[in-house]
């Protein structure tokens, strides 16, 4: 694949087809180690496909675009993503960060085992949370609201005594 916008990388890597990515203008040299790269594959037998495949995500890391820069943040930090109209605040401990992107793709994203939507706006890190009462729930210093229909499931994600 080649383009001028070097944004495009990792998107374009979530197709199976592509095997490398040259930016323009191209160099002659790069465009002949992604030539062998292709060759080297295409004499291996191995099927190249175009269909998009799901991809890998880690457990422990999300990056972000931020001011196209990828930023790379561990989701262990997250204490929780709050929807913004077409953006999602991220807010950890330290640092909070606005992505575009929605609460959705976000979510997919996000290890199920700890993050829990809590509220069609808030998605919340299970293991920071403080303290629950009536349908809020705190996490760090920040009341979030817990939705009547997650109420029960959110209960049965928690260790209860």
């Amino acid at each position: 694949m080649t383009t001028s916008d070097q944004n495009s990388a990792i998107k374009a890597f979530e197709y199976e087809s592509i095997i490398d990515f040259l930016t323009k203008p191209i160099d002659p040299d790069r465009f002949k180690k992604s030539v062998k790269k292709v060759s080297k594959l295409l004499e291996s037998g191995s099927p190249v496909s175009s269909n998009p495949k799901k991809p890998k995500a880690s457990k422990n890391q999300l990056f972000i675009n931020i001011d196209k820069r990828l930023i790379k943040i561990n989701t262990e930090e997250i204490d929780l993503v709050e929807a913004s109209g077409d953006y999602v605040l991220i807010k950890m401990e330290k640092m909070d960060y606005k992505v575009h992107t929605s609460l959705t793709k976000l979510k997919e994203k996000l290890p199920s085992d700890t993050f829990f939507q809590v509220h069609r706006s808030y998605i919340i890190n299970l293991k920071k949370i403080v303290d629950i009462q009536d349908n809020t729930v705190l996490i760090h210093k920040s009341v979030i609201p817990i939705s009547r229909s997650k109420r029960g499931e959110l209960m049965g994600k928690l260790n209860l005594i």
